[in-house]
């Protein structure tokens, strides 16, 4: 962290200042076609001046989310208050002013950039650019009620401040406040939403969704999460009960609801009065699977999973949910079956704009209150410049090059999600089992191998007979007419027997079962049958091929082929049931494989460190460094090995900070109900995102994680167990803006 008192920052706010004027702007402006969802945060660009010198005007700009977009005043506001954060130097006001500034926000409906510009003195302009680059008046007033709702969904779906947040790389210079902090924004925006509700499907949906629809889209799901991670499921079926009216697809998203509110009677009347209504919506089937899943009715469930894939047969949803009910039921062939079956596409990346670089950067970052002085006021001391991750040692985040070319890091949407079920498998059955099912399922590498061989040794071996046919019958016999016959006879033999090693490679099943196009009962042919009607067996294959061909000698054959390859005996296997397995899935078997194999060592260095920490409790420690003891923690925990995951962030907090163990440490305490444990990850994340100027309440993955503690303790409990812990003032005045939270907006538990 470098200190430095600069009189032309904003206190507080992060800042990228530009090289040249305005170009962050352009660049937005350039990016505008890509945008393919919700957009990215929103941008506010200011320009500065210095009256009493010479320099001229800088350019500076910064991200924004939670802003209130509702009309161009309410912008035009957030502009004026960026000139109260001007920073002093020694006690003087800085001479740095704002002359004006931008503030960019994407509606998402419209497919526009609505843009406020504001003169300081002066007035204040609203307009529209559209993908072209071009400028517009704002005339219709619908569009300032999709910019609030498409800027209050960003917020919502944002998840910068997640452990894997921005698909890995978190945004820097972002300011993120709340976007709902009174009972009367948050009607507002429901009014709004329920307003654009039918639009929804316009804005996208979640990556694993091949198709948007009423009751899957950016809108819905921004929604559902708002409320459901809140505890406050019962708003969220308020919101879509008169929407249900309307179309009855939405009756998944309400029946849901009424299921994260125990009231299940509710719930499967819904389910039944709009699958009455739309009785191939996928989306309805889904939920009831879930509600028979949970009640342990899984045959249920699963005679409905097979009806929603053939509703969708190219929604990966379909198909994962007719996988983990097989799981459910320990299939665990049909398991990865199903799972080979499921449909892949390419992950969407969010929405994001390049930059060009920025002249500087500054990232304000209060100092750490355990390095000041008893006698020093925080106030008074000078702001730095840097990321809370600056005082870590250089040396912790160095990382093993094997750990850096981790494939799992590259698995996006689809296929991490089918990642997960193949480890769920795996979890089950273990490993060794897991490689028995899938050879028994797939087609192994070896046996096509040899299958080829086979049918090229059949080849040849009706190339020999042929030729043998053709030199004995020669014109010697003396019934030339009859020898061309023969021959005729003979070469028509063989064109029949190349059909039918053909027909035989034909009949080997490629495709799933399920497939509408093929036909069940040839898939279920027995070999015998298929040899009948002219087919080769592969055994009969290696039979002609192997130590068989005495017997057929001894059977009064004229002309016995010569055999290219030694006697062996018959090996007895067959395609039959098996299926190719796709590349995929192939794929991620390997990237099992080395997951497994890392974990492995992973328990050892771990156990080595239990058995020389009576000795020397630091010799591990300096064997890993803190960065490779998170990936180990990542390692573990999606093998599904929690307690490992645990030892893993905890050495690696040891060794360096990092948001992201904290942030797991957190969910795994709050999933347990450790009261004690949470509270203090809490403690910690609270003071660390206060020195970075984070003030952001809900929804934020800390507010997540008390909710879900209060709703199993209550809040009176959790509170006393805070006052308990004796923290600093400073904190305890963190950690209770939660709970005014909770109880402004009614969060379960938060009465009891």
């Amino acid at each position: 962290m470098v200190v430095a008192a600069d009189p032309s920052v904003l206190r507080g706010i992060p800042e990228f200042f530009e090289n040249e004027l305005g170009e962050c702007l352009v660049a937005r402006t350039e990016s505008l076609s890509t945008f393919r969802e919700l957009g990215p945060p929103d941008l506010c660009h200011i320009v500065k001046t210095n009256p009493k010198t010479q320099v001229k005007d800088i350019g500076s700009y910064h991200y924004a989310l939670g802003t209130d977009a509702s009309s161009s005043a309410t912008l035009a506001a957030y502009l004026n208050s960026l000139t109260y954060s001007i920073g002093s130097t020694a006690g003087k006001a800085s001479p740095w002013k704002i002359r004006s500034g931008t503030y960019c926000c994407y509606n998402a409906f419209s497919r526009v950039d609505v843009r406020v510009e504001v003169r300081i003195p002066g007035g204040v302009d609203a307009y529209v650019v559209d993908m072209r680059g071009d400028r517009h008046p704002i005339e219709n007033p619908a569009m300032w009620q999709e910019t609030h709702v498409s800027a209050v969904l960003r917020t919502i779906l944002d998840d910068n401040d997640e452990p894997d947040g921005n698909d890995g790389e978190p945004l820097l210079g972002l300011r993120k406040i709340d976007p709902l902090p009174t009972l009367a924004a948050e009607k507002r925006f429901l009014e709004a939403a329920a307003g654009e509700f039918w639009k929804g499907w316009q804005l996208g949906t979640a990556p694993e969704v091949q198709n948007a629809t009423f009751c899957s889209n950016h809108l819905t799901n921004g929604v559902m999460k708002y409320f459901t991670e809140a505890g406050r499921p019962g708003e969220a079926a308020k919101f879509f009960q008169p929407l249900y009216e309307k179309d009855a697809e939405v009756g998944a998203v309400l029946a849901r609801g009424y299921l994260e509110t125990d009231e299940e009677i509710k719930a499967v009347e819904v389910l039944y009065q709009a699958l009455k209504r739309q009785p191939m919506s996928h989306g309805l089937l889904l939920v009831q699977i879930d509600f028979l899943r949970n009640k342990k009715k899984y045959d249920m469930a699963l005679k409905l999973a097979k009806l929603a894939f053939t509703f969708a047969p190219s929604e990966f949803c379909t198909w994962a949910k007719l996988t983990e009910i097989y799981i459910d039921m320990a299939d665990y062939e049909s398991a990865l079956v199903s799972l080979n079956a499921c449909p892949m596409f390419t992950y969407c990346e969010r929405d994001s704009h390049r930059m060009p670089p920025p002249a500087r950067t500054h990232l304000p970052l209060k100092p750490d209150p355990s390095t000041l002085k008893a006698d020093e006021d925080p106030k008074k001391v000078p702001v730095g410049n840097g990321t809370v991750y600056d005082e870590n040692d250089p040396r912790e985040n160095e990382v093993h090059p094997e750990l850096q070319r981790l494939a799992f890091l590259s698995l996006r949407g689809t296929f991490s999600k089918a990642y997960a079920l193949l480890v769920r498998i795996a979890s089950k059955v273990g490993w060794d089992e897991l490689l028995r099912y899938r050879s028994s399922v797939f087609v192994m590498e070896e046996e096509y191998r040899i299958h080829r061989a086979l049918v090229e040794e059949e080849q040849k071996t009706t190339e020999v007979e042929a030729k043998a046919a053709s030199e004995e019958g020669s014109p010697q016999s003396g019934e030339p007419n009859g020898s061309a016959q023969h021959e005729e006879g003979k070469e028509q033999q063989t064109q029949d027997d190349e059909d039918m090693v053909e027909a035989q490679m034909e009949a080997i099943s490629l495709d799933d079962d399920s497939s509408p196009s093929k036909p069940e009962k040839s898939s279920e042919r027995p070999i015998g049958e298929t040899e009948k009607k002219g087919g080769l067996s592969i055994d009969e294959l290696m039979r002609r091929t192997g130590g068989d061909t005495h017997n057929e000698a001894s059977k009064g054959e004229e002309v016995q082929a010569p055999n290219p390859r030694p006697p062996r005996h018959s090996i007895s296997f067959s395609f039959k049931n098996k299926r190719l397995c796709d590349k995929w899935l192939d794929n991620h078997f390997m990237i099992l494989y080395q997951d497994i194999r890392l974990y492995s060592l992973l328990k050892q260095e771990i156990s080595q460190y239990k058995n020389q920490a009576g000795a020397n409790a630091n010799v591990l420690l300096y064997r890993k460094t803190g960065a490779e003891w998170e990936i180990y923690g990542d390692l573990a925990e999606r093998l599904e090995h929690k307690e490992d995951a645990k030892e893993a962030y905890k050495l690696c907090l040891s060794q360096k900070f990092s948001m992201k163990s904290w942030l797991k440490l957190l969910e795994m305490y709050a999933e347990e109900g450790n009261i004690q444990e949470t509270l203090r990850a809490v403690a910690k994340l609270v003071s660390i995102l206060d020195r970075a100027f984070v003030e952001t309440t809900y929804p934020s993955p800390i507010a997540r994680n008390l909710f879900k503690l209060m709703r199993r303790h209550g809040l009176a409990k959790v509170q006393n167990a805070l006052i308990s812990m004796n923290l600093p003032q400073h904190e305890y005045r963190l950690i209770t803006r939660y709970f005014e939270y909770a109880e402004l907006f009614s969060v379960t538990g938060a009465k009891w």
